[in-house]
């Protein structure tokens, strides 16, 4: 109960339906309200405090806390946020971290990556060639050979973005595809990326990612277009 109280008050704050400042109605009061337990109440209001979306205090209650200090990036936030409806500046934003940090880390995967995560890649190639990104099976693929590409770093700060960065690809994948069908193949600049890194070369790793997350920016334009 607490976990999905805690989805559905995130979704509403998310949205906006419950804005910045907003002072939620005294324990007792909100719990009878929604009909659950006070523990129920206060483990959804710890989650959503550990997110920072509400900040709780003795006395001065439960209020929702500043956009700027929201945990944007925390993988079940995003996913929350992609249920409430992203904006495009949102989904910009998000690609442009893309941009930052996964081109670089690219180069230098070309650079450390051993021939067992070459292999790991191609399969997981074989795989999204196979099902398609509009598979379960598929997408999981796909996010093995975006973490392959960043465990093969070999740099534990860049792998300890990897769920914030897979989350970010999971989601946006499956909101592309929400009229029925990905806009584009996305399969070339995978591959041209896996044979980058498979030839050592970091300045065309480099390159290839930074196609492979510009056209991902532009198919996802696309879609909320259509």
């Amino acid at each position: 109960m607490h976990g999905s109280l805690a989805q559905q008050l995130a979704v509403q704050i998310l949205k906006g339906e419950l804005p910045e400042g907003h002072l939620f109605p005294g324990e007792i009061e909100f719990s009878e309200q929604l009909g659950i337990s006070r523990s129920a109440l206060r483990e959804a209001f710890r989650i959503l405090a550990a997110k920072g979306l509400v900040d709780s205090r003795p006395k001065a209650g439960t209020r929702v806390k500043m956009r700027r200090q929201w945990s944007l990036l925390d993988p079940d936030l995003l996913a929350w946020q992609f249920e409430a409806e992203p904006t495009l500046q949102f989904l910009r934003d998000l690609f442009e971290l893309r941009m930052m940090i996964e081109p670089a880390a690219a180069a230098i995967a070309a650079e450390r990556r051993t021939d067992a995560q070459v292999a790991d890649m191609d399969e997981a190639l074989q795989v999204m060639g196979q099902h398609g990104l509009t598979t379960e099976v598929g997408r999981l693929a796909d996010q093995r050979f975006h973490t392959v590409m960043l465990e093969a770093t070999r740099n534990e700060a860049v792998i300890a973005l990897a769920s914030t960065i897979m989350a970010a690809i999971a989601w946006t994948t499956i909101f592309k595809q929400r009229n029925g069908v990905l806009p584009r193949d996305p399969m070339p600049e995978h591959r041209a990326l896996h044979d980058a890194i498979a030839q050592g070369s970091a300045a065309a790793a480099e390159a290839a990612m930074r196609e492979l997350v510009r056209l991902a920016l532009v198919d996802t334009e696309i879609s909320m277009r259509e």
